[in-house]
């Protein structure tokens, strides 16, 4: 892997992700059950456009991301206590190919890492009911940060100010990224194919 030090969110951040499947949108190319996703030619075509243009598409800010940048440092900072990890912050990491990369919110000790989500509190409250709704939500980001970036396991907790965390950790899944590289791959070979396509005309 290598580690871009960019801060997440900013004009480098962005630059560096231009045009490649990132783990958060992994889901975007392929399902939790392993299958390829009916988005996928919508974000490829997203991915595309940004290449054309050199502009990022697709990110938006509301009131849930910034609740979500706000609450994200105690949550780090809750984790540290409770873990005893300690976290250390990336910006984007791209795989050894550069064709795609993943933003996690922290790698830990020398084989994890951590995600942290700060949900609303109805949705808190449906993860601390069970805690797997968010790993299932979520599992595409995780198990592809995971790929990424060689790890064996990565901490997935959630934080509201006002009521308990959840923390599930959770192990790596050959099968499952074996099933993902194939999608990427498939996808950043589309992306190439087309480049070449509209550069001869």
């Amino acid at each position: 892997m290598i580690i871009l030090d960019h801060e997440q969110g900013t004009e480098e951040w962005f630059a560096a992700r231009l045009g490649r499947p990132s783990a958060s949108m992994f889901s975007k190319l392929i399902t939790t059950t392993g299958k390829p996703s009916s988005s996928a030619d919508g974000y490829i075509n997203q991915l595309l456009a940004e290449i054309i243009t050199g502009h990022s598409e697709g990110h938006f800010s509301n009131a849930h991301t910034e609740r979500g940048n706000l609450l994200e440092p105690d949550a780090r900072d809750m984790y540290e206590f409770i873990s005893g990890n300690e976290v250390m912050e990336v910006g984007f990491i791209l795989d050894d190919s550069l064709d795609f990369g993943c933003s996690p919110d922290g790698l830990v000790c020398t084989d994890g890492g951590l995600e942290i989500k700060c949900p609303a509190g109805n949705t808190q409250v449906a993860y601390l009911r069970d805690p797997t709704v968010g790993v299932k939500k979520y599992w595409q980001q995780i198990q592809g940060c995971m790929m990424v970036t060689g790890r064996e396991w990565w901490d997935f907790m959630t934080y509201h100010p006002e009521m308990p965390h959840v923390l599930v950790r959770v192990e790596r899944d050959e099968e499952y990224i074996a099933k993902l590289a194939a999608e990427i791959t498939k996808a950043v070979n589309v992306i190439k194919t087309e480049l070449e396509k509209l550069n001869a005309n």
